[in-house]
């Protein structure tokens, strides 16, 4: 791999789009750190400490949305509208088309609606996120025209970042909204780092060697989780057209055990942590309600049995979920007919169908387990070690480890496909 790294500087076009990657992620990190005006910064801190829900989604935001900067919205309100159009393809048949049936073009005008949703979300979104922070004195109280002038302001960082994903997408490198996720993350590993550090005392020496065996056994079951794959074995019949001979070889289809990655985990923090968020809005209107409101989330939060119990539950629940909106075996199944192939053994059409269901249920069972363990992972490993600057974030690590594989694969390809060219 790292033989491939050296070949990625060695040819000149591979160069240049690793520079226009890293300008990119540069120009990310200012807009990231650039505040609007009028911020507390000691009651900001306060409220991101106390906070898990924008604590998760800072996250998303790679320390904007701490930082209350332009781009304090980051990538969530796009990952949302994702999410949004894609759940409305099982009500809408013609949405459905567009996005499974009809190639690359349908993809592009599915993703240019999710780029029209973003807006009216991402307006929604900055304005609930300013008022809810001038209710806890982080902002001061904006009248219409300054609150319309930030609003227009974050929903532009919002959407220059959606335009910077694209970007990086066009040098075909890797996912662009995935790689400005990730360095999101990475960007907040030395101040995890430096707590480390601070905290550190000689008798705590097992524990952070502990720690790190730990971090190298999860970062090796994440590899597993997002490479590991069942392949159903295809073959095609013979066809005869004019004097040519079609078909008569053999493929598989992969399914990958991990297929739904990180999505499960942000339904199910989004469900768990509503009711905080819900309170904490109640409260601007009646503090009483509000105040009983985060009382009890407060206090179910505080109990880990209980909350990391729940938040097992809803991600492996959520995870069944997404694979049964997104994965469609009627349609394989159809598209394997037309183009003549069959799984050895299964009957064509229903019974193929019917059995590619039951072997991703299977396989969706291992992954579900797995990532509702990645997602309480945290809870595990702050009660084990007792200190908060030893966690080890499973949906960081996530996160980066399969944007990390998914740019090897891609600059393998690259490099590739160009020493065959040489030869």
């Amino acid at each position: 791999m790292f033989n491939k790294l050296a070949k990625l500087f060695k040819y000149e076009d591979l160069r240049k789009r690793v520079m226009v990657i890293a300008l990119i992620l540069l120009i990310f990190r200012v807009l990231a750190n650039i505040p609007i005006p009028g911020v507390d910064q000691t009651a900001l801190t306060n409220f991101f400490s106390g906070n898990q829900f924008f604590g998760f989604l800072n996250i998303f935001s790679g320390g904007a949305l701490s930082n209350l900067s332009i781009a304090m919205l980051g990538l969530g309100p796009y990952i949302t509208a994702i999410i949004i159009m894609q759940l409305l393809t099982m009500v809408f048949p013609k949405l459905k088309t567009l996005y499974y049936e009809e190639g690359e073009i349908g993809r592009a005008k599915f993703n240019r609606y999710s780029r029209y949703a973003t807006v009216p979300l991402a307006i929604l979104q900055g304005y609930g996120f300013l008022k809810l922070l001038a209710a806890q004195g982080v902002v001061p109280n904006l009248d219409f025209g300054s609150m319309l002038l930030n609003v227009i302001v974050i929903v532009a960082g919002s959407m220059a970042l959606v335009w910077l994903g694209e970007l990086i997408d066009e040098q075909g490198l890797g996912n662009g909204v995935s790689i400005l996720i990730m360095a999101g993350i990475v960007s907040g590993l030395p101040l995890a780092i430096r707590n480390a550090v601070i905290s550190y005392t000689p008798s705590a020496i097992p524990t952070y060697i502990a720690f790190g065996v730990l971090a190298l056994v999860v970062i090796a079951g994440i590899v597993l989780l997002n490479e590991g794959e069942r392949k159903v074995p295809i073959s095609y019949a013979r066809r005869v057209r004019g004097n040519k001979l079609y078909g008569g070889v053999s493929s598989y289809l992969p399914f990958k055990v991990g297929q739904a990655g990180v999505i499960p985990i942000i339904f199910a923090i989004s469900l768990l942590l509503f009711p905080q968020l819900f309170g904490q809005i109640i409260a601007t209107f009646s503090p009483a309600a509000g105040g009983a409101i985060n009382e009890f989330t407060a206090s179910f939060a505080a109990n880990q049995i209980a909350y990391g119990s729940a938040y097992f539950i809803l991600v492996f629940v959520f995870t069944y979920f997404y694979i049964g909106v997104t994965f469609d075996p009627e349609e394989i199944s159809k598209n394997l007919q037309r183009n003549g192939g069959f799984i050895p053994g299964i009957r064509p059409g229903h019974p193929t169908a019917q059995y590619l269901k039951s072997i991703v249920s299977r396989i969706t069972l291992f992954g579900a387990l797995a990532l509702g363990f990645i997602a309480i992972l945290p809870i595990i490993t702050q009660t084990v070690t007792g200190t908060a600057a030893l966690t080890i974030g499973g949906t960081s690590i996530l996160i980066v480890v399969a944007v990390a594989l998914d740019m090897a694969k891609k600059i393998e390809s690259q490099v590739t496909v160009r020493e065959y060219e040489g030869v």
